[in-house]
């Protein structure tokens, strides 16, 4: 009979065979942006093409669900049913990747085609998010391969709409949520506290975009001849946020911060420092004072200016700009009143004097905040699993820094959610010369093979 030792090395030696860089390699060469018009076969093909005969060869059962919301990528639900009497997780990940930039990769490298150099694999989507399904499709099937059979039912939810807000998803987790009923939810995506550590992280800040306009005439005027007479838009909207945010990033409008972090929260962020060698260096005196770096990004709210146009940037002229426009981002945690954020921004700024500026929420679907409590039985069996896999016990984050839509499956299914991720800090996900690292691969493949032959062997807490 195999033992889950034989069942960890065989699954590295099927990573260092190079079949997890082929399999990644092929899903990678499909450009799923769904930041960008017109792919929407792209996504489903992705789907169908890659993503559906793997799952059969698991022996799951799988179909492609339209999105509810015109327009936007199908999401395909998928199960291998083992038996009733076994517990069920739902696992989860997203075929879609952000825009590509092909220019703006370094030269010799491509966000279609993995170029390995040392230890980092470079491609879109690499970390963010095939890399990271990948590695939990495979270790479902290292598992089988060892053992005949899982010894657990497993769900998956695959979307193709993650970088636009997951438009649709939450709908879809409503509507199905009979046939998405489940014991515990264990995906991966985002990166780990660093590179040599592993995590798990129990939940997500909430993202919230917005946009501030400020219009008032038609077209610019000489800057010479109407100087001083003109009201200067771009200046307005500069000191509408400033209102907001302060030159140290400290959030000014109270109802936009969050209430006090918990006691249990700041014990489990004791002695957790954010940061990534080869990243950048962390700002100490940026953001809420009195916090510690893991406070400020795991346990409190930043306010974001994403992007601020006025005028020409590219061929400034001499002219007052006739608009002014600035795309904003809060990221929240529990506890904030996200419902009301749009009237809260807006009485400030009536309060403050900026009643021309505009707010309103943009285009992308906004992710609620969520935090499953540390002391959940689900996270002691990860810790303890991973523990004996690796030899070292998981940093355990109650939130990521990040958003992911993990308000679907903690609050509409209202799973206990358990995240672990396979990428770290520093891979440039959302940026140029995105990269896996092929050492937190390897690791990332023996945890998960680790984590579903312990799950098969009754290993997790009693089910509810």
């Amino acid at each position: 009979m195999t033992t889950r030792e034989q069942a960890i090395e065989a699954a590295a030696r099927w990573f260092d065979e190079g079949h997890f860089l082929a399999e990644l390699r092929r899903r990678v060469a499909h450009r799923t942006e769904s930041q960008e018009e017109g792919r929407l076969p792209l996504l489903t093909a992705y789907l169908s093409e890659e993503i559906g005969p793997t799952l059969e060869r698991l022996g799951f059962r799988w179909r492609l669900i339209d999105n509810p919301v015109s327009g936007f990528g199908p999401i395909l639900i998928g199960e291998r049913h083992e038996d009733k009497r076994l517990p069920t997780v739902l696992s989860y990940g997203h075929g879609d990747v952000i825009r590509g930039y092909e220019e703006q990769w370094r030269q010799g490298l491509s966000p279609w085609d993995i170029v390995v150099e040392g230890e980092r694999w470079y491609g879109r989507g690499t970390a963010d998010n095939k890399g990271q399904h990948s590695i939990n499709l495979a270790a479902l099937a290292r598992v089988l391969e060892a053992r005949g059979r899982l010894g657990f039912n497993v769900k998956l939810i695959l979307e193709t709409g993650e970088e636009t807000g997951s438009p649709g998803l939450r709908a879809v987790c409503e509507r199905y949520r009979d046939e998405l009923k489940a014991d515990v939810f264990i995906a991966s995506d985002g990166p780990r506290l660093r590179a040599g550590q592993p995590t798990l992280f129990l939940g997500a800040r909430g993202a919230f975009n917005f946009d501030l306009t400020v219009s008032l005439r038609e077209g610019g005027h000489h800057s010479g001849n109407w100087g001083g007479l003109l009201a200067n838009l771009g200046t307005i909207l500069a000191a509408a946020i400033a209102s907001m945010v302060d030159g140290r990033g400290r959030i000014l409008v109270e109802r936009l911060r969050p209430p006090p972090i918990p006691n249990s929260v700041r014990k489990a962020l004791a002695g957790i420092e954010p940061g990534e060698p080869g990243g950048p260096e962390i700002d100490r005196g940026w953001g809420e004072p009195n916090l510690t770096p893991a406070e400020r990004v795991f346990a409190w709210n930043s306010l974001e200016v994403l992007a601020f146009r006025t005028g020409n940037p590219e061929r400034p002229a001499n002219a007052i700009p006739p608009t002014a426009s600035a795309h904003m981002q809060l990221r929240f945690v529990v506890g904030s009143d996200w419902r009301n954020f749009v009237p809260i921004i807006r009485a400030h700024l009536d309060r403050h004097g900026f009643a021309m500026v505009a707010a309103k929420p943009a285009r992308m679907e906004m992710m609620a905040a969520t935090r499953l409590d540390p002391d959940d039985p689900w996270v002691e069996w990860a810790v303890r699993s991973i523990e004996r896999t690796t030899g070292h016990r998981p940093v355990v984050l109650p939130n990521l820094g990040g958003s992911l839509p993990n308000d679907c499956f903690a609050e509409v299914l209202g799973l206990p959610t358990v995240w672990v991720p396979h990428s770290y800090p520093a891979c440039s996900q959302h940026a140029p010369d995105e990269h896996l690292l092929a050492p937190v691969a390897r690791e990332g493949l023996l945890m998960m093979t680790g984590l579903f032959w312990d799950l098969g062997e009754g290993g997790g807490p009693k089910r509810r």
